[in-house]
């Protein structure tokens, strides 16, 4: 693989297509296809799918031997199966349910968000890239035996398994999507060659239930899945100061040669999906200390990928263009005007008053642990779990480092 490059220069693939529309549930279904619809536009509007080191590349539908990569031939058949006949009975596959309705083409929909990650990963694995973002992927709580939470095949194990299968050593996979990564985490938790972190909301009060700071992997891999489950109403300031204290100190010493990334964007407080209050602004910024670490430490290799995200015509699109321009490195000013052209694209297509800005006009800030551990504050009670919990594997101290 090749060292990163500096500055905006780095070779990064885009993924899109508009196929990837078809990943559809319905009109009713909160994971609206129009979000990545909107996400593109906008994506255009400030040129960043035109900028020299950008090349736009359409994700292919992969071949079953790449879903096998995760998924077991007997689920890749169950999808295929609720795919050419949507009332086919397919129990314990996750499918056919509220969360995640079985619908014509459903297979070739989910195969084709897998071919972004999949593409992205072999782009940076060949030298051709250095970073690659997938914003319509992400679909991080599918299991390998099934599909969960509005998502059916797992992009980003698939990700992370081919670089491991081509020889990488080490993969970090850092999921800030306001819903615990569960389907990822489990695919990874016994191996301790893939470090998951994930901050999100506890599942006392959120879908799955799960990711609470025990959770930390099996055997060898002991210390590798990291979870900080966040107070539910958890704002910029609490989010940032709890990535801050967890993160950076975890990657620096797990030292991996790629950063995967989820970028679920429903931890805003205009999502109704969560009950986390973070602003676009705060989902920036984590992509911004994301693309240093990355840098640090994997000589800029980089895949990101999207992932929940509910308010689909105003958070969503702002969310993840900062997310493409910051992959590309070509960050959007938070404080910039929305292009007026798309403000009204989405108020005669989908009857919605645009944002005016890319970001909430929010005074940005928060504590780093430097000064200090808070037994009162439920904040860092939740982090001085996790950091109890983990840091020790890594020789590092839960209370200082």
């Amino acid at each position: 693989m090749t060292s990163a490059t500096t500055g905006g220069s780095r070779p990064t693939r885009l993924y899109w297509d508009p196929a990837l529309l078809e990943y559809n549930f319905g009109d009713h279904h909160p994971m609206h296809p129009s979000r990545l619809d909107v996400t593109y536009r906008l994506v255009q509007q400030f040129g960043l799918d035109r900028r020299d080191n950008v090349v736009v590349e359409a994700p292919e539908v992969v071949p079953d031997a790449v879903l096998n990569l995760v998924h077991p031939q007997s689920y890749v058949d169950a999808v295929r199966a609720v795919s050419a006949d949507p009332t086919a009975e397919r129990p314990g596959s996750g499918l056919g349910t509220e969360d995640t309705p079985a619908y014509p083409r459903a297979h070739e929909a989910s195969a084709r968000l897998v071919g972004g990650s999949y593409q992205g990963a072999a782009a940076i694995l060949s030298g051709e890239a250095v970073r690659a973002v997938n914003f319509g992927g992400g679909m991080h709580h599918a299991h390998a035996d099934r599909a969960s939470g509005f998502c059916i095949y797992n992009d980003c194990a698939v990700a992370v398994r081919h670089l491991l299968d081509q020889g990488v050593r080490r993969v970090a996979y850092v999921d800030v999507d306001g819903h615990h990564g569960d389907g990822t985490q489990s695919i990874f938790y016994d191996d301790p060659r893939v470090m998951t972190i994930s901050l999100h909301e506890t599942g006392m009060t959120l879908f799955p239930g799960t990711g609470f700071a025990n959770e930390t992997g099996r055997g060898e891999a002991e210390g590798t899945a990291v979870n900080v489950a966040l107070p539910s109403r958890a704002d910029d300031a609490m989010w940032l100061r709890a990535f801050d204290a967890v993160v950076p100190p975890l990657l620096r010493q797990f030292r991996p040669e790629v950063l995967v990334t989820q970028h679920g964007c429903d931890s805003h407080f205009a999502d109704e999906l969560s009950h986390l209050r973070v602003s676009v602004d705060g989902q920036r910024q984590a992509a911004l200390s994301l693309a240093g670490l990355a840098d640090e430490l994997c000589e800029g290799r980089w895949l990101a990928t999207g992932g929940g995200g509910y308010n689909c015509h105003d958070v969503v699109p702002r969310s993840w263009t900062h997310l493409v321009g910051i992959v590309a490195g070509h960050p959007v000013a938070v404080g910039a005007a929305v292009p007026q052209p798309w403000r009204e694209h989405v108020l005669a297509t989908y009857g919605v008053e645009a944002p005016r800005t890319m970001g909430d006009d929010v005074d940005l800030w928060w504590r780093s642990w430097e000064v200090g551990f808070d037994p009162n504050d439920e904040t860092d009670r939740t982090v001085m779990a996790t950091r109890k919990e983990v840091f020790p594997t890594w020789g590092l101290d839960p209370w200082f480092d």
